[in-house]
């Protein structure tokens, strides 16, 4: 009997090459907000990309959506596995019509960052949420009152709050509404930017738990977050960014357990929390139009030395990859 060969692995959903992202400013200055992003998102998983506010991770993600500002210049490769996973879509080179017709909402769902502002405030949400139904599943008619009230359901939206305006809601429900919104099509990928902003402690753990559930069904998730406690709930892996760069990148169960991260940004990072001790990074980090030529970390950092004048690259090792030239060599505990 003939053994049958293994089938070939599933391409990745997402496919990130060298993602890089520059914006013009008056006189000629360029200020890099995100330096050769490389990374791949497979179906089942969830990425939590996590970092201090105004490292670059909300640009990567408006670049993988086309909603860059005019001023903005990409570079590399974004590659999403569609129906034909021979002819993926590039996303840094579609077109705007490519996009909005057949990207997003029915391939990339995203949580916004500040869901106030993709609210039309001039309809309620249960309006919304109908619209989103119609246009993603075809649902219509009577069967669309429940289809809302399942969708908000979702996130915790709360029915008897359906028929209110965006400028009804707290923060924590116009989060929900956009998470709501989100969720609707069921897109093979979806960015969630931030998606507990606003939520108390319940209503994190639900929510996160909400998107898991998303992910375990088999789409993948790349979540943007500066909760540390929601990304160890529900990733898979982690990516720390830092002034712009992916700095390290390994398993979810690595990173927050006894082994802990390599770099040590990473570290410092984990430290702050005030579970752990609650120490924080000294300094602050550099102005992205102003980056130094080696590790943009190497003025906070204890271990620096000479040697980080040159930059480091982003090299496996031990489980994960670090872009540090004294990353911790780790044992198992």
């Amino acid at each position: 009997m003939t053994t049958p060969e293994p089938s070939p692995a599933a391409p990745p959903v997402l496919s990130v090459r060298g993602l890089g992202v520059r914006f013009r400013m008056r006189g000629g200055r360029h200020i890099a907000a995100v330096t050769d992003a490389t990374f791949d998102l497979a179906a089942g998983e969830c990425l939590a990309l996590v970092g201090e506010s105004g490292c670059g991770k909300s640009v990567l993600a408006s670049a993988l959506l086309g909603l860059l500002p005019g001023n903005a210049q990409t570079t590399g490769a974004a590659l999403l596995t569609g129906p034909d996973p021979a002819a993926p879509t590039d996303l840094l080179a579609a077109g705007e019509r490519t996009l909005a017709r057949t990207v997003r909402g029915r391939r990339i769902g995203l949580v916004p960052q500040s869901p106030a502002a993709h609210l039309t405030p001039v309809r309620t949400v249960r309006s919304q949420i109908g619209e989103v139904l119609r246009e993603l599943t075809g649902v219509r008619g009577p069967a669309l009152t429940e289809a809302a009230e399942t969708a908000a359901g979702r996130a915790a939206f709360p029915a008897d709050h359906l028929d209110r305006y965006p400028h009804e809601l707290s923060g924590g429900l116009a989060q929900r509404a956009a998470t709501a919104l989100a969720l609707i099509g069921d897109a093979p990928l979806l960015l969630a930017d931030e998606p507990t902003t606003g939520l108390d402690r319940e209503l994190v753990d639900r929510t996160a738990d909400e998107l898991r559930r998303h992910t375990d069904d088999g789409r993948a998730l790349l979540m943007i977050t500066h909760d540390l406690a929601a990304a160890e709930r529900i990733a898979d892996r982690v990516a720390v960014m830092y002034a712009g760069r992916i700095v390290e990148l390994g398993p979810a169960a690595d990173f927050f357990g006894s082994r802990g991260p390599r770099h040590p940004y990473a570290r410092g990072l984990l430290d702050a929390l005030p579970e752990r001790s609650f120490t924080a990074i000294p300094g602050m980090p550099p102005e992205l139009g102003d980056l130094p030529d080696g590790c943009a970390f190497a003025a906070r950092c204890t271990r620096a030395t000479d040697i980080c004048a040159d930059p480091p690259a982003l090299t496996p090792g031990d489980g994960s990859s670090a872009a540090c030239h004294h990353a911790e060599e780790r044992v198992d505990a």
